[in-house]
C-alpha cells in the first residue's frame, strides 16, 4: 500500500484542526476584546474631553454675556486669558465662535491671526444653527495622525449665543490599542505553540492506537495474522483495539479453515482425472483445472474470463442460459482425420442459498477410448457376422444344391461337397481365432517362456516352410552365426512367425524372393521378413495389424485368410514386450518387423 503523505496524515489533520480551532476561538474573543476596547477607550478619551469642555462653556457663556464698559477688558483679551487656562497635551486648538460665526479666541497662540475673522468649518455653522454637537475623527493631511473635531454650543436662556470648536489629538488612543493589539498577537503566538505541543501530545495518544491497528491491517493484508495490537487504554480506542484483536483472531481462523479447504479442493482438483471449469453468473471462466486445459489443449492464462460456449466451442448451438437448463450430458467433438477426440461435458449450477445463481460447473470427460471401443465393438460384431455369414451362405447353397439332387451327379456332388469341406474348415479357422483373441483379452492370459536360442528357432521354422511351399520362392536368410539366448514362449511365437511367413508366401509372385533377417541390437533383437509382393498402399500401412481388416478383401478370402492373423501377431508380441510394425512399397513388396527383449549371456560376453 502506498504509504500516506506526512500533510496528509491524520496527527497532521488533528493537530491542525485543534489549532485552528484555538486559533478560531482566540481570534474571534481577540476582535470582540479589541473592538470593545478600543470603543470605551475612545469614549472615555471623549467624555474627558468633553466634560472639561462643558466647565469651559460654562466660563465662556459668563464672558459672552457680561456686561462691559469702557474701563472693562474686551471679550476676546478675557476669552483668550480663559482658553490659556484650558491648555492641555492631548489638546491641539480650541476656538470659540460667536453667533455671528465670527472667531472671537483660540488657545494657539500661533494662530492668533484668525481672531476676527469669519469661520468656514460647516460643522460649526451647523451646531449655531441647529444647536447640536458634533464630533468626528478625521486623519491629519500634515502629520498623518487622526483627531478628533468636537463642535459644541454656548447656550444662554437656551439661545444659542456662540460654539466651541475643539481639535483634539486621539493617536494616542489608537497607539495604545496597537499596543495592545500586539500584546495580544504575542500571546496568540504563544498559546498557539503551547496549543501545537499540547496537540500532538494529544493526537498521539489518539492516532498511535489508529496507527497500529493501520499497520496491522497491512500486515493482514499480506496475509500476517500473528501480530496483535497494543491496548492502551479502557477508552473507546482501547475497546476498538480490542474488538480488533478478536477480529484479528476469527479472521486467522478462518483463513487456516479457508486455506485448508482450499488445499483440500486444490489437490482434489489436481488429481481428478477429468477436466472442472467453473463460471461466474455470467458464464465468464473463473477457474479450470490442469486436466481440463490439456484436455481442450489451452492455457489457464488465455482462458480465464472467456466465456464458456466460446471456450467449448458451442457458439451457434447453445447459449448460456441453455447450458445452465440443460439436465443431460452432451458429447464434445474435436476430432481429426488423423484421430478421434470425443469429451462427455456434464453441467451443474452454482446456487446461494438464497437460490441466486453463482455460476456454472462443467465436468469434462474423455469418452475417445470408449467411443472407439463401442465402434470397434460393433465393427467386430459386424465382421464376425458378416465372415460366418458368407461361409454359411456358401454352404447352405451347395447343400440345398445336393439335397435337391446333385448328389447323385458323380462330377458334381464331389466338387460342391470340397466346397462345404473348405468353407467348413474356413469357420473353423475363423472360431479358433477368435477363440484366441479372447483368451488374450482376458487378464488371465498368460505366457510360458522359455529362454532358447532364437536363431536356431528361427531355422527350423523358414526349414519346415521350406520344405512345404509349394509355388517357386526363393528363400534368402541373414542371420547371425552365433546363438541369441532370448526368453520367449515358443508356441506362440511359432504363430505369429508362421502368420508371417504365411502373408508373405500368399503374396509373393511366382519366382519372388522372401528375405529372413534377424539383427542384435541394444538390448533387444530385430526380426524382419521381406518378400516382393504387391505391397500395401501406405494409406493402409497403419492399419493391416487391426482385427478383420484386409487390404485385398477379395482375394484374402480366397486364399482362406480370416484377418485375424496379423491382429493376433501384434498382441502376442505386445505380450512378449516387443513391438511390430510394417513398411511397404507398393508393387515392390512388404517388410514385417518385430523386436524381443534380449539381454546378452554371461557365456556370450566371455567367448
Amino acid at each position: 500500500m502506498k504509504k500516506v503523505g506526512f500533510f496528509r496524515s491524520i496527527r497532521v489533520k488533528f493537530v491542525v484542526i485543534y489549532v485552528l480551532l484555538i486559533l478560531f476561538a482566540t481570534q474571534v474573543i481577540g476582535v470582540y476584546f479589541v473592538r470593545e476596547l478600543e470603543t470605551k477607550l475612545v469614549t472615555n478619551f471623549k467624555n474627558s474631553l468633553k466634560e472639561r469642555v462643558n466647565l469651559l462653556e460654562y466660563n465662556l457663556r459668563e464672558e459672552m454675556i457680561k456686561d462691559r464698559n469702557e474701563n472693562s477688558a474686551t471679550l476676546e483679551k478675557d476669552i483668550r486669558k480663559i482658553l490659556g487656562d484650558f491648555a492641555a497635551s492631548d489638546v491641539s486648538e480650541v476656538r470659540v465662535i460667536d453667533n455671528h460665526n465670527r472667531i472671537i479666541g483660540t488657545s494657539d497662540p500661533n494662530n492668533q491671526g484668525i481672531v476676527g475673522q469669519r469661520t468656514t468649518e460647516l460643522a460649526v455653522k451647523r451646531t449655531l444653527a441647529v444647536g447640536s454637537e458634533e464630533d468626528k475623527i478625521y486623519l491629519d493631511q500634515q502629520t498623518h495622525n487622526r483627531i478628533w473635531v468636537y463642535t459644541s454650543p454656548i447656550v444662554s436662556n437656551k439661545e444659542v449665543i456662540g460654539a466651541v470648536y475643539l481639535v483634539a489629538k486621539i493617536e494616542n488612543v489608537f497607539k495604545q490599542m496597537n499596543e495592545i493589539n500586539q500584546i495580544f498577537i504575542s500571546g496568540t503566538i504563544i498559546a498557539l505553540l503551547i496549543t501545537a505541543f499540547l496537540g500532538i501530545l494529544i493526537a498521539n495518544t489518539i492516532t498511535k492506537p489508529i496507527t497500529e491497528m493501520r499497520r496491522q491491517a497491512l500486515a493482514m493484508g499480506k496475509g500476517n495474522f500473528s501480530r496483535k495490537v497494543k491496548v492502551y487504554g479502557n477508552d473507546e480506542i482501547g475497546q476498538l483495539a480490542i474488538t480488533f484483536n478478536n477480529m484479528t483472531k476469527r479472521l486467522q481462523e478462518a483463513q487456516a479453515s479457508t486455506e485448508s479447504e482450499r488445499r483440500k479442493l486444490s489437490s482434489v482438483l489436481s488429481y481428478m482425472t477429468d477436466g472442472v471449469i467453473a463460471t461466474d453468473r455470467r458464464g465468464r471462466v473463473i477457474l479450470i483445472n490442469k486436466p481440463a486445459t490439456e484436455m481442450l489443449n489451452v492455457s489457464r492464462e488465455t482462458v480465464m474470463s472467456e466465456s464458456i460456449v466460446t471456450l467449448l466451442h458451442l457458439e451457434g448451438q447453445y447459449e448460456f442460459e441453455d447450458l445452465l437448463n440443460m439436465k443431460d450430458s452432451i458429447n464434445l467433438d474435436f476430432s481429426t482425420k488423423d484421430r478421434p477426440y470425443i469429451l462427455r461435458a456434464n453441467f451443474s449450477i452454482l446456487q446461494k442459498e438464497t437460490g441466486f445463481l453463482n455460476g456454472l460447473i462443467v465436468v469434462l470427460h474423455d469418452i475417445t477410448e470408449q467411443e472407439e471401443i463401442e465402434m470397434e465393438r460393433k465393427e467386430f460384431v459386424a465382421n464376425v457376422s458378416h465372415e460366418l455369414r458368407t461361409p454359411l451362405t456358401t454352404m447352405r447353397s451347395y447343400l440345398e444344391a445336393l439335397a435337391d439332387g446333385a448328389w447323385k451327379d458323380p462330377e458334381i456332388a464331389p466338387r460342391f461337397l470340397e466346397v462345404a469341406q473348405n468353407e467348413t474348415e474356413r469357420m473353423i479357422r475363423l472360431v479358433n481365432d477368435l477363440l484366441q483373441l479372447s483368451k488374450m483379452d482376458n487378464t488371465d492370459f498368460k505366457l510360458e517362456k522359455e529362454e532358447l536360442d532364437f536363431v536356431k528357432f528361427f531355422h527350423r521354422i523358414i526349414d519346415r516352410f521350406e520344405m512345404t511351399k509349394e509355388q517357386h520362392v526363393v528363400f534368402e536368410r541373414k542371420l547371425p552365426n552365433y546363438p541369441l539366448y532370448v526368453e520367449f514362449d515358443p508356441d506362440k511365437l511359432t504363430q505369429v512367425l508362421d502368420n508371417i511367413i504365411s502373408n508373405a508366401l500368399k503374396y509373393s509372385p511366382e519366382g519372388g524372393q522372401i528375405t529372413f533377417k534377424a539383427e542384435e541390437k541394444n538390448h533387444y533383437i530385430e526380426v524382419s521378413i521381406k518378400d516382393q509382393g504387391m505391397g500395401i498402399p501406405k494409406k493402409n500401412l497403419d492399419k493391416i495389424f487391426e482385427r478383420f481388416y484386409r487390404v485385398d478383401k477379395a482375394r484374402s478370402r480366397k486364399m482362406g485368410g480370416t484377418g485375424l492373423g496379423l491382429a493376433i501377431a501384434k498382441q502376442l508380441i505386445t505380450a512378449h514386450g516387443g513391438k511390430i510394425w510394417a513398411t511397404s512399397v507398393e508393387g515392390k513388396g512388404t517388410t514385417i518387423y518385430l523386436t524381443l527383449p534380449y539381454e546378452p549371456s554371461e557365456e556370450e560376453d566371455w567367448s
